[in-house]
């Protein structure tokens, strides 16, 4: 009898290896094809078969597939990516194989931001005012319409690339230039959305096909990027607001077309209510799926799999705590010196993960994005406020030094100096890892 396997297109940091898990707990042989199997380093780490093939070449994923087919029992395709494009790819393979997935043309339109925009607005759902622009001379014509400040963004990505919050002229005609200068890597041709700024707290939407599994919050580091500090779930809200929060993801799905797999839905609660800022047709990245899985007992990787080789799915809470992660990002750009404390903090009480995601020696350069993150700690427990107590006494224990590169050239200077005019430099900095205030 032929192995089952479970094909994934690609990868990401966060959950990739939570999915290649997930699979050999279900039976299941995990084979990732990837345009560059090296970017995910838990494939080596793990021994896993990866496949080098060009993923954004569907007749060649397609030939891929066909002869894994021959050696294999292909229970199961998806895709998880900093490209959205790849889960509409994995869709359209689905489709050729008859196999269980999304249906492709509503990913697509999801994938483009304006295109997703359009329709949600022709479908009732609250969202901020926005315009479309191509030119730098379109963004200012456009924010002088909406007011700012504005939220500038490419129309395509993910992960907070490019996006900024601009609140004055010279702030929009800076990042203005950073996107059509040349500094930006644009997955599609340049086009840029430009939106009003929703104030409020942050809230997401956990849906498996139509169901809201979990509403969480969230905070970002200070303005004008948006970079998270921390992300806890269940989100403090009234049993009306959550309805509220819940009636609109509906709305949302009726609108684009979704209804299969996971979803993500982005929220800004407003003077006015909720409104959305964002639909993503896939799993939420990060540790969404860790916060869920500790606050409610529901593995949403395990129960995608299932859907995507055509199982049932079960997604009954099996209790109620409440789980939060505080993320370690460096305040200065510089030399990583020093990244430890891990396994003392791994040790607090209701810790349920440390990962950093660099190791000393690193060139710690900030983007303003989700790359920024240098690590995190996941604490859960019954409430939030111990859980938040949990996450403060185990980050207290890790300890960071970065050292700017203006201060690293003098000390390489004064090194090659001779011994009597040597000076010693060791700054220390311990990342910002208390709760930053909302940007709104």
């Amino acid at each position: 009898m032929s192995k089952r396997a479970l094909i994934l297109l690609e990868g990401t940091r966060s959950n990739g290896l939570l999915y290649v898990k997930a699979a050999q707990r279900l039976g299941l042989t995990p084979i990732t094809l990837s345009a560059d199997p090296a970017r995910y380093d838990y494939l080596a780490a793990e021994r896993l078969e990866a496949i080098r093939v060009d993923t954004d070449n569907l007749d060649a994923l397609i030939r891929e597939c066909s002869r894994l087919g021959t050696d294999y029992d292909i229970a199961g395709i998806t895709g998880f990516s900093d490209d959205e494009s790849v889960y509409a790819t994995a869709g359209k393979i689905c489709q050729y194989f008859n196999l269980p997935g999304p249906e492709p043309a509503s990913i697509d339109r999801c994938c483009d931001k304006f295109t997703q925009h359009q329709l949600l607005r022709e479908g009732g759902v609250p969202i901020p005012a926005y315009r479309l622009a191509k030119n730098a001379t379109d963004v200012e014509s456009s924010a002088a319409e909406i007011g700012l400040p504005v939220i500038v963004k490419p129309a395509v990505g993910s992960g907070s690339m490019g996006v900024r919050l601009c609140r004055n002229a010279d702030e929009l005609a800076e990042h203005t230039s950073y996107l059509l200068g040349g500094r930006h890597i644009w997955l599609s041709s340049p086009r840029i959305l430009v939106e009003a700024y929703a104030q409020g707290p942050y809230y997401g939407a956990d849906i498996m096909g139509n169901e809201v599994i979990a509403i969480s919050g969230g905070k970002f580091g200070p303005p004008p990027h948006f970079v998270w500090s921390e992300f806890s779930c269940p989100a403090a809200l009234t049993d009306v607001e959550q309805e509220r929060i819940a009636d609109i993801s509906q709305s949302c799905l009726r609108a684009l077309g979704l209804g299969w797999g996971p979803t993500g839905i982005e929220f800004r609660w407003t003077q006015g209510g909720p409104v959305v800022i964002e639909v993503n047709p896939r799993l939420g990245g990060a540790t969404g799926p860790q916060l869920v899985q500790l606050a409610y007992g529901i593995d949403l990787i395990t129960q995608h799999i299932k859907l995507v080789i055509g199982d049932e799915c079960n997604l009954r809470r099996r209790h109620s705590h409440t789980a939060a992660v505080r993320f370690l990002v460096a305040d200065r750009d510089g030399n990583l010196d020093r990244i430890a404390g891990g396994s003392r903090a791994a040790e607090v009480s209701g810790v349920a993960e440390v990962k950093f995601y660099q190791e000393p020696v690193a060139r710690v350069v900030r983007r303003g994005d989700y790359r920024d993150c240098i690590g995190h700690v996941i604490a859960s427990s019954p409430s939030l406020a111990q859980t938040e107590e949990i996450l403060h006494r185990a980050v207290d224990l890790i300890d960071i030094s970065i050292t700017p590169f203006a201060a690293q050239a003098e000390q390489n200077a004064a090194s090659a100096q001779p011994r009597s005019v040597l000076h010693s430099r060791d700054e220390e900095i311990r990342p910002k890892i208390e709760a930053e205030p909302d940007c709104a």
